[in-house]
């Protein structure tokens, strides 16, 4: 029989939801241990060094970076803060998108965002495609680039959760890497990897929780795993939470994956510069031309047309990466690329997409899944933040208030439910 083992806490997840709540829970003097199904921290935000360079996978920018607290985190753990200008209006080359068509494409987006404004307005919540000029020459490269921010296509995208979001316009990155940065605030935590959490039984007393390690038992509970663990059934509760399984299938995980490409002859292009692939189809990459002075090109898929192209793998994504940038650049460009590295989020086993967005018409989703179950169960995590879902500092604020929460509970702190 395996060894039952107590704890004041268990957190399931480590990444940055996780070891956000773990870190609070360190302070407190209460015992915890996180659980990752992973063979290493940092969930969703994962950065992978290859030819000595260290390549985001995951999440990469830090957004709202004047109300981001992992900025002063990152700084207080030695880590370079990249304030430079982000690089969405430098163009590379204007080659097939003229500074003309750059602004009349700025501005039929712009007019999209005021018409989702004014439609979360309104009484019934509806998709954003719903607002998109379907003659418009603009909309595939709109719709484009909503795959890249929200994961999705416009048809699956809530109007009243897309406005809810808070973007202060003030983005930096982490010139080590966003995940090497996760990975390192979790680095004295005790953390179990490759322990998959099947099962939370949170009707017994204390708390069990089983694992493909055995089983464990809790005062309390705090769950980040990624919504679609929820909603398939990957982590079950007992007794069932039907409420939380539906909010979470409310708020599946959207897709957009990355591959970086080595570029010989970097310096002919300026540093932190962009590219669109193509500009009158939403079926395109947009690429991200020497990122940190690198010398590689960071190209974005997103939605269905990186899941069509997930099942080719990283060839697929690099062969219709090297045709766009040959087509807009020319030929001598074929034998100055080569790939190096590759995300497929929707094949990752324990996330299986990228972040969440709220489906049309449920847009409350993201309460419902945060309301915590008899002040012994808490969840956390990029999908419960009310104004920063799909983003590390979103989850980051949430695994804090999931913790704060749990400690009030076990009477460590006065009741107290923060604010996000």
């Amino acid at each position: 029989m395996s060894k039952v083992v107590d704890f004041d806490v268990v957190v399931v997840g480590a990444g940055a939801a996780g070891i956000a709540a773990g870190r609070r829970l360190a302070a407190s003097g209460l015992t915890f241990t996180i659980l990752e199904a992973r063979a290493r921290s940092g969930g969703r935000a994962h950065t992978e060094q290859h030819a000595g360079l260290p390549l985001d996978l995951g999440c990469g920018w830090l957004h709202s970076a004047d109300r981001n607290p992992l900025v002063r985190l990152a700084e207080e753990a030695g880590f370079a803060v990249d304030r430079s200008t982000p690089p969405w209006q430098k163009q590379a080359d204007a080659r097939g998108f003229s500074a003309e068509d750059q602004q009349a494409y700025r501005d039929a987006q712009g007019a999209f965002f005021e018409r989702i404004e004014a439609a979360a307005r309104e009484p019934e919540d509806r998709p954003a495609s719903d607002f998109l000029d379907a003659q418009g020459r603009w909309s595939p490269l709109i719709e484009a680039m909503s795959t890249y921010v929200n994961g999705t296509d416009t048809d699956r995208l809530s109007v009243r959760d897309f406005d809810a979001y808070e973007d202060t316009e003030v983005n930096y990155r982490v010139s080590e890497g966003y995940g090497a940065l996760i990975v390192r605030l979790g680095a004295s935590l005790p953390v179990r990897h490759s322990c998959v959490v099947r099962l939370i039984d949170h009707g017994a007393w204390p708390l069990r929780v089983e694992t493909s390690d055995g089983e464990l038992r809790a005062r309390a509970v705090i769950v980040t795993v990624p919504t679609n663990a929820i909603a398939l059934g990957t982590l079950r509760f007992r007794p069932a939470l039907p409420e939380r399984v539906e909010a979470a299938a409310c708020l599946p995980l959207g897709l957009a994956d990355k591959l970086f490409l080595a570029l010989d002859g970097a310096e002919e292009f300026d540093v932190g510069s962009r590219l669109y692939g193509a500009t009158d189809t939403s079926a395109t990459a947009n690429y991200h031309v020497r990122p940190f002075g690198q010398p590689v090109i960071e190209a974005y898929f997103g939605g269905q047309f990186a899941r069509e192209l997930e099942t080719g793998g990283m060839k697929a994504f690099a062969d219709f990466a090297i045709s766009q940038i040959v087509d807009t650049l020319g030929s001598s460009m074929r034998d100055r690329l080569r790939p190096l590295a590759c995300s497929s989020w929707a094949r990752d086993p324990f996330a299986l997409g990228s972040y969440s967005h709220a489906l049309p018409g449920h847009a409350g989703a993201r309460a419902v899944l945060a309301a915590p179950v008899s002040e012994r169960l808490f969840f956390a995590g990029e999908a419960v933040s009310p104004h920063f879902f799909s983003t590390a500092h979103g989850a980051w604020q949430t695994g804090e208030a999931a913790a704060q929460e749990a400690l009030a509970s076990l009477a460590v702190l006065p009741i107290q439910r923060p604010i996000l």
